[in-house]
């Protein structure tokens, strides 16, 4: 007998979950839930033409405001397991819901005062004999559990971890000018990473880092080469908390075409990303950050070249004398067969292996993010699984 699985959100990252979930979860049912009714009823026919499900539908829709919270505890109730597909301030009312159905649930992530907020619910999911899982999508995600595993492997060796960073990056293989970037997930969402403070671990203790900074090149295999990395907000998730006394540095930097950075620190300098309004000359109040997302946002629509998608992990760890490095690799493409983009996969994908493990109990209640919850091994070798380009040495 397989699982029914629920998706609140059902655009990108959502019906690529699900579609994770009908091709490697055991499901027997997978509900789409969105606001927009016939958005939800579109990825539900796709998925189950892509699924080959024939005459029968595995996957269905309803319509759902993911923001009421009672309406989504009504609606979770039954389910073995459900993601969160929905913009990230919506997740700690998702999170309560889950508790109050009874729901094991985890969530793409986004906001690291939001991760904290759910993982206060520890307590109420425990006695609710349900896990909550933040952060389940790429970076944070993947990133940090392949991190926890890159840590697990120095261990088996006798090796005690030192340091562990992390680099990720969505990009189109066919870049375009002037930023050589094209929107693979919100705008605002993106924007918010590169606006801010990160925390990172640094000799031991923590710290915070501001955005657009530390920049490095660094060698990437074929087709990217030389790339450049820099300092963004949200990539540790709560794991500088986590590893602080175990860990002498912890880090992540996204990861860009040359050149890259010094247009985002231009944009950053003219306060284009700022949240306060402003009066323009005609007596308009606006925000610039809105103004820059409407402007911006439709030119850097894919442009029809596909995307891929770059991690790489990079652990150190002493014993005695001597030191190791652990290397963890994965490089993806968009997939043209299934039309699904390499962020929909590695995103998508990556949270459907959670929710898979959560609705065959193989992750314990609480609320807690990947590091501490995931299994890292079986998550690794899932990964593999999938056939995702994936390589440790």
């Amino acid at each position: 007998m397989g699982h029914r699985y629920a998706i609140l959100g059902s655009g990108r990252q959502g019906a690529a979950a699900a579609y994770d979930l009908l091709k490697h979860g055991e499901a027997d049912a997978v509900t789409l839930f969105d606001l927009d009714a016939a958005a939800a009823q579109r990825a539900a026919q796709r998925l189950n033409t892509l699924c080959g499900c024939g005459g029968s539908s595995v996957v269905t829709s309803q319509a759902l405001d993911s923001a009421d919270v009672a309406r989504v505890a009504s609606a979770l109730k039954g389910f073995d397991a459900a993601l969160s597909a929905v913009p990230y301030r919506l997740n700690v009312g998702v999170a309560q819901a889950a508790v109050a159905a009874g729901v094991s649930l985890c969530d793409l992530g986004g906001s690291t005062d939001v991760v904290r907020q759910e993982v206060a619910l520890d307590a109420q999911s425990r006695a609710a004999g349900i896990a909550i899982v933040p952060d389940c999508g790429l970076a944070q995600g993947m990133a940090n559990s392949l991190g926890a595993y890159a840590m697990e492997l120095l261990e088996r060796e006798g090796f005690t971890p030192e340091s562990v960073r992390l680099y990720c990056g969505g990009l189109p293989r066919a870049p375009k000018p002037p930023l050589d970037y094209e929107l693979v997930f919100s705008i605002e969402g993106l924007v918010n990473e590169y606006d801010g403070v990160a925390h990172v671990l640094r000799a031991g203790k923590l710290a915070e880092v501001p955005t657009l900074t530390e920049l490095e090149e660094l060698d990437l295999p074929a087709p990217l080469g030389r790339c450049e990395a820099f300092v963004t907000l949200g990539g540790t998730s709560l794991c500088p908390w986590t590893y602080q006394g175990k860990l002498r540095d912890y880090s992540y930097k996204t990861v860009r075409y040359l050149g890259h950075c010094v247009k985002l620190r231009f944009v950053q300098a003219l306060g284009l990303w700022s949240l306060q309004p402003v009066t323009t000359r005609t007596g308009v109040q606006v925000v610039p950050r809105e103004v820059f997302a409407a402007a911006v946002a439709p030119r850097l629509l894919p442009g029809g070249g596909g995307d891929l998608v770059v991690l790489r992990v990079e652990a150190t760890g002493r014993k005695g004398n001597q030191d190791k490095n652990v290397r963890i690799e994965l490089l993806d493409f968009s997939d043209p067969a299934t039309a699904f983009s390499a962020m929909e996969r590695t995103t998508g994908f990556a949270a459907a292996i959670v929710v898979k493990m959560l609705a065959r109990k193989e992750i314990a209640p609480g609320a807690r993010t990947p590091e501490r919850a995931v299994p890292a091994e079986p998550f690794y070798k899932a990964l593999q699984a999938r056939g995702f380009k994936i390589s440790c040495s």
